[in-house]
């Protein structure tokens, strides 16, 4: 919020008179300076401020001991309410319901993906350069800003943060090769578990006593659904758990790193894709490699035909 009080130039000048004056012209010009003019400009991002009264102090005779001093009583207008937060809820839960349904279809394609053509590491690689391509073609046309504060610091502080998401992002497509995508994200819902566990003992930081309680049913139900399932799989299970770690783990170096940093979140996250897909490169193809990739994608138009992208 801000207020001004802006007074004539003839108000701001120096009070003081010198003594060689005489008494009456010092006089009038005494009772010049008893009511200035006063113009109020009030600029709110909320409400706006009014001086609801103002009152000269200190008047004397003796000039040189003379001292205007305003009091200014400042009152917000109650007619004009706040802007509600129903609106802020509504574009939240659009995000909310929009980021379910991507993660859905993607969940669903990338399983498609991985039954015809069996490849994580490259199924990896491929989504994190198409999200870098994405972004790079949205700062070229101006439909995001790009990033005005991406020096040689914030890489080297995003560095131990892309390699966390590099580890999570593979280990989770590993694991969906191998167990049904159901399987997959009953054992990546204990992520929570694992972010206030190693919180509370990497960084020290307490919860309440709720959380913790509330920590009992999602371990429980992780550790009877994988107990349970009739196509269990041990390279699917910890592939889902080293996601969790690392995708913990990049939480934590994200908050430790990256503090200050003045970048926007779409911003963000794109850089952290960027320097994932180079981290990763290099062991997709020594994992894998451009022979398997080549062999893969015969068998798998062979098997699905032209239609490959449905």
């Amino acid at each position: 919020m801000i207020c001004s009080v802006k007074q004539s130039g003839l108000a701001s000048s120096n009070p003081l008179i010198e003594k060689t004056q005489p008494l009456k012209h010092q006089r009038s010009l005494l009772f010049s300076f008893s009511k200035p003019p006063i113009n109020v400009f009030c600029k709110s991002s909320v409400k706006p401020l009014y001086i609801s009264s103002i009152k000269e102090l200190g008047f004397s005779l003796k000039l040189r001991n003379r001292r205007n001093v305003i009091e200014c009583k400042a009152h917000e207008d109650d007619s004009i309410e706040t802007k509600p937060a129903a609106s802020q809820k509504v574009k939240i839960s659009i995000y909310f319901a929009t980021w379910w349904a991507l993660s859905v279809i993607f969940n669903i394609y990338n399983k498609k993906v991985l039954n015809a053509f069996p490849y994580p590491w490259f199924s990896s690689v491929l989504s994190l350069a198409t999200s870098s391509l994405f972004m790079f073609i949205s700062w070229a046309t101006r439909i995001v800003e790009p990033p005005s504060s991406t020096d040689f610091h914030f890489w080297k502080s995003l560095f131990p943060v892309a390699v966390a998401h590099t580890i999570g992002h593979v280990a989770a497509t590993v694991s969906m090769a191998n167990v049904a995508v159901s399987f997959t994200h009953i054992i990546k819902s204990g992520e929570p578990a694992c972010s206030v566990l190693l919180s509370r003992f990497l960084l020290g930081e307490t919860f309440p006593t709720g959380v913790y309680l509330s920590l009992i049913p999602i371990i429980g139900g992780c550790a009877l659904s994988a107990l349970t399932d009739l196509n269990f799989n041990m390279i699917g299970f910890s592939g889902a758990m080293i996601s969790n770690l690392a995708f913990v783990f990049r939480n934590i170096f994200s908050k430790k790193g990256m503090k200050g940093k003045s970048i926007s979140g779409m911003n963000y996250y794109a850089c952290l894709s960027i320097m994932s897909f180079l981290i990763l490169t290099p062991f997709a193809i020594a994992v894998e490699g451009p022979q398997m990739w080549a062999a893969g994608w015969q068998n798998a138009l062979t098997q699905i035909g032209p239609n490959f992208l449905w």
